[in-house]
């Protein structure tokens, strides 16, 4: 399983790499727009179940909307950021309120309220579309690589270190795999790359970051970031229990679906790019 995973990371590691060096952006943003419709798609057969025609709906109507603002975007230019900020301050909120109250109590027996965390899930995804399309458009590809590379060294970190010295759980009722061991190496590791993205690589988040708040601050904020991307993890983990899934799809061989993938992206993205002072006022 472990090997298989590691392919299918690899694979998607070099199409990405291939993408990005692409002299036009429109591989990028489509590839962008097929990731979110694909996870609207899988995060809405959690929610409503597979014998409906609503998360076929979902996804379809995600890859239309941002694939028209990638065009507004590149035709008409990029200064109107008002769909986008709106709807990032909305996701951030709800992942603070909404999503941490739903973690907070951990009920994985109680019936969903599908149509509520369906308007959160295509408000948030296409947020995570527009932060990312947005990023890419004005500070480049390394800029967004080592932004994402915070959810993957926290999931990384968490992963062989709660695999090594996990002793605790986190939280049993969603996800039993999951330490407080883990999750603090988690942080460790995304404080670090932080900081030192922030002292010894120009235009880079970290360094970015650290601009806006400081060395220490900074840090703190990634802490914060580290944590978003724990509880992007553990939701989608409640939502699956809820749903009795293992996946949210069989799409990607060894890692399941595509939001299976993304669970914590769409968790940190929004809330880093307000953290980079992108705000509706």
């Amino acid at each position: 399983m472990l090997g298989q995973r590691v392919m299918t990371a690899v694979v998607l590691l070099c199409l990405i790499a291939v993408l990005l060096r692409i002299p036009s952006v429109w591989p990028f943003l489509i590839f962008l727009s097929l990731t979110c419709a694909l996870a609207a798609w899988e995060w809405n057969r959690l929610l409503f179940g597979r014998g409906t025609r609503i998360p076929v709906l979902m996804g379809v109507l995600l890859l239309v909307a941002t694939v028209v603002q990638a065009w507004a975007w590149t035709r008409l230019g990029s200064e109107d950021q008002r769909w986008l900020l709106w709807s990032t301050l909305f996701s951030v909120g709800a992942w603070f309120v909404c999503v941490g109250t739903a973690l907070f109590r951990g009920q994985t027996q109680v019936r969903q309220a599908a149509l509520l965390w369906s308007l959160f899930a295509a408000t948030t995804l296409f947020s995570t579309w527009g932060c990312l399309a947005w990023l890419f458009l004005h500070q480049g590809a390394q800029f967004i690589l080592t932004m994402l590379a915070v959810i993957w060294i926290a999931d990384i970190a968490a992963y062989f270190a709660g695999r090594a010295l996990g002793r605790r759980k986190l939280a049993p009722r969603i996800s039993p795999g999951k330490t407080i061991e883990g999750a603090l190496a988690g942080v460790l590791g995304v404080v670090a790359w932080v900081i030192g993205t922030a002292l010894y690589l120009p235009k880079s988040f970290g360094f970015e970051l650290a601009q806006r708040w400081g060395l220490g601050g900074a840090a703190m904020l990634a802490v914060l970031l580290a944590v978003f991307s724990i509880c992007g993890d553990l939701f989608e983990s409640l939502l699956k229990r809820r749903a009795l899934m293992k996946d949210s799809s069989n799409l990607l061989p060894g890692h399941g679906g595509v939001y299976d993938r993304i669970d914590a992206v769409v968790a940190v993205v929004p809330l880093a790019f307000l953290l980079l002072g992108n705000l509706p006022w």
